[in-house]
């Protein structure tokens, strides 16, 4: 279950890896449909949510430590820690800049590394568990600010988002020059087969970069935008 060199062979789309997804999809329903009955458990679904990530990105660490594979590329600096951190923030502080940040990327990015995951272990092995129920559990996140905190997300936080990671861009740029690191995925597309291998390369693959991000996050808006003119509509929200 721990093993580096064990437990190899995954494929993309197989019964084990559609499964995984479906059980994602149907926590993020039963989150939905259950909302009402799930008021009075707030609190341990909070905090249970919450423990989940310190967890997962403690543990992989260790993981990685004591089966000699950690590397200066290994710092939680992408996208998904740094989507994690901030829900942990937003669990313990209220922020709602915060939250526009974590809903643009800590949803559809997630969802999509899980889709199209960087990954060689099958299920039980641990990097499988972890990987899986870490990118989960962000998504997740987000939903439940929305569901039980109240959080909503304007318009203009799409463009708000965009110029906020292309500030935190340009010094994890300079940073995986100095380190030889690929956080962010700013130096090159992923080492297996993944959405972003079809990019191109050189500023190509920066523009690409670019314009995925600003679509993913025009995406990623719409069902927000739903949910606020359906709340508008019920009269749940003012103008």
């Amino acid at each position: 279950m721990f093993s580096v060199t064990g437990m190899q062979g995954f494929q993309l789309f197989s019964a084990e890896h559609l499964i995984t997804l479906g059980i994602f999809l149907a926590a993020c329903f039963g989150l939905v449909l259950f909302r009402k009955k799930l008021k009075p458990h707030q609190k341990i679904l909070r905090w249970t949510i919450f423990w989940t990530l310190p967890v997962c990105e403690a543990s992989a660490q260790l993981w990685l430590i004591l089966t000699d594979q950690w590397y200066v590329g290994n710092l939680p600096l992408h996208l998904c820690s740094i989507s994690s951190f901030l829900a942990m923030y937003l669990f313990l502080r209220k922020s709602e800049k915060g939250f526009y940040v974590l809903y643009f990327i800590g949803t559809l990015p997630p969802v999509l590394a899980m889709v199209t995951p960087e990954m060689p272990y099958v299920f039980p092995h641990f990097h499988y568990i972890e990987y899986f129920l870490h990118h989960s559990a962000i998504p997740i996140a987000a939903l439940y600010f929305i569901l039980f905190e109240g959080y909503r997300v304007p318009r203009k936080a799409i463009l708000f988002t965009y110029l906020t990671m292309n500030i935190l861009a340009v010094p994890i740029f300079f940073l995986n020059i100095l380190l030889g690191t690929n956080f962010f995925y700013l130096a090159s597309p992923t080492e297996s087969k993944t959405i972003l291998s079809f990019f191109g390369t050189g500023i190509r693959y920066y523009l690409n970069l670019e314009m995925a991000a600003l679509l993913v996050f025009c995406i990623t808006y719409v069902p927000m935008w739903q949910l606020i003119k359906w709340e508008y509509k019920k009269g749940l929200l003012s103008m």
